[in-house]
């Protein structure tokens, strides 16, 4: 490294991000960029560790440690630091097709498994990414880069998030004629109508796009496979499918009062949200204003939920989680490299401390029951608190407190309790074989299905998981269908 000393020299610093009492006002990105001096400092602190955790991309004990893309970090790291930004992209894109996203969403497993991180804190590198891409684009260094010669074969991916729009660059890369198909009415998957806008723009993923369509790649939306159309003519029309349509199938909470009219999948509320705001238009928009907010389930959809109702103008959000606060420091049992499971205020929960007064959630407790009044409409959330016990063999058991009910005012509920799953209309439609997750069966790192020529990626054939990880998959599978059509391939 150019500056053997900078992780000694220099503390960490990344982008403030605007006020949060300020930035509830639009629904623009809530960050901000550092100068380029600073990020030349930040650059320095990444040590000469001699083995790079940071991108090894490996599951320890099911949870992340390091980048699944293996980033070059260190390169580009110290590229930064000297300078040399055109050089550093270079190396930034060799591994990952889409760092203005994975440096804006992706909650850096890199940084936990940063070397530094042992005893400090970790390199910035997430800000460091963005930085070096948004730096791409602005200086004109990202342009149309179609292949020069074409394989005459010819791809169809199904789904248009990070996993389907990653193989579809590389096998366009390749050489082969590839078709995106997406049954929503924009090009993005989760990136378009799942991540709201203040975390990732959307001119941003229609940038990607429209790259990506001077490249080569063809893209038909507001096409649902197995309605308009078929899987045998895919498969008379091209020589591989390959299947990236997420995990569609949202879990619900199903208890005493779940058709009260007033609960609504979070899914559902933020794509409704964001397709208004593209559109410019209320219609059909689930809206938060004026009312009583819960968000049930404590995860990045229910954060990202409670900072839509807060910009739509709620009267009060409390977001519910099943598990204890998270501890202030790493524990014994979430040991580095491990990603840190560690107490932090996201961006939302900054913003609703900014605007009520205090961090919206809840621990501990579990929603027993909804009452609707006299029209159906939702009016109470009735409530008990748990206790959490642990297990020698690392379980643990949720009972609940005797005593401790409480009814809350509640005129609006989105659940966002996870995923279970992908659409298994369309895995069956294929005639694929599906998992006890309902997930595609497809091996890792060969991602073919029983069904010869198709093949499956990302959150469909992995369960609900990380942008990084989506594109991972459809990197690998992309190699893999390239080996299939080809016989051998050189994509990594």
């Amino acid at each position: 490294m150019g500056k053997a000393t900078g992780f000694i020299e220099y503390e960490r610093k990344t982008a403030p991000g605007r006020n949060p009492a300020d930035r509830v006002k639009d629904w623009k990105e809530y960050t901000t960029v550092l100068p380029e001096k600073e990020l030349s400092i930040q650059g320095a602190r990444c040590m000469d560790c001699g083995t790079p955790f940071c991108h090894t991309g490996q599951m320890i004990g099911g949870t992340p440690s390091g980048c699944p893309l293996y980033n070059l970090i260190p390169e580009w790291n110290d590229l930064v630091y000297r300078g040399r930004w055109k050089e550093a992209l270079d190396r930034l894109v060799k591994t990952n097709n889409f760092p203005e996203f994975t440096g804006r969403v992706c909650p850096a497993p890199c940084e936990g498994s940063c070397t530094v991180a042992i005893s400090d804190p970790a390199v910035a590198i997430k800000s460091i990414e963005k930085s070096i891409i948004d730096k791409g684009f602005e200086e004109g260094w990202i342009v149309p880069n179609p292949p020069k010669r074409r394989s005459g074969k010819r791809v169809a991916v199904v789904g248009s998030g990070p996993a389907g729009l990653a193989a579809a660059d590389q096998l366009n890369k390749a050489g082969h004629l590839v078709t995106v198909f997406e049954r929503d009415d924009r090009i993005g998957g989760l990136l378009m109508y799942g991540i709201p806008s203040m975390k990732l723009e959307k001119e941003s993923v229609e940038r990607r796009v429209n790259l990506l369509k001077n490249e080569g790649i063809e893209f038909i939306v507001n096409t649902t496979i197995g309605k308009d159309i078929t899987k045998e003519q895919l498969k008379e029309e091209y020589d591989a499918v390959i299947l990236c349509a997420g995990a569609q199938t949202h879990r619900d909470i199903m208890i005493e009062g779940r058709d009260a009219d007033g609960i609504h999948l979070a899914m559902e509320y933020l794509t409704k949200s964001i397709k208004g705001l593209l559109d410019q238009t209320d219609e059909n928009v689930i809206s938060a204003e004026g009312k009583n907010v819960i968000v049930i389930g404590g995860g990045d959809t229910g954060a990202d939920c409670v900072a839509t109702a807060i910009r739509q103008g709620a009267k009060s959000v409390v977001q519910f989680g099943k598990h204890e606060q998270q501890p202030e420091v790493r524990q014994g049992s979430n040991p580095w490299p491990q990603f840190p499971n560690t107490f932090t205020l996201d961006y939302a929960y900054a913003e609703a401390a900014a605007i009520y007064g205090e961090d919206p959630r809840e621990y501990l407790i579990s929603t027993k029951r909804f009452v609707a009044d006299e029209n159906g409409k939702l009016k109470e959330l009735h409530t008990v608190r748990m206790e959490k016990t642990y297990h020698e063999d690392g379980g643990y058991t949720l009972t609940e407190i005797p005593g401790s009910e409480e009814v809350w005012s509640v005129e609006l509920v989105l659940v966002a309790i996870g995923f279970s799953g992908t659409d298994m209309p369309l895995a069956s439609h294929f005639g694929v074989d599906t998992t006890a997750r309902n997930t595609v069966k497809a091996k890792y790192g060969k991602y073919n299905t029983n069904e010869e020529g198709i093949f499956a990626a990302g959150d469909m054939r992995r369960g609900q998981s990380l942008v990084v990880w989506a594109i991972h998959e459809g990197r690998e599978a992309a190699r893999e269908t390239d080996r299939f059509l080809m016989g051998e391939t050189k994509l990594p």
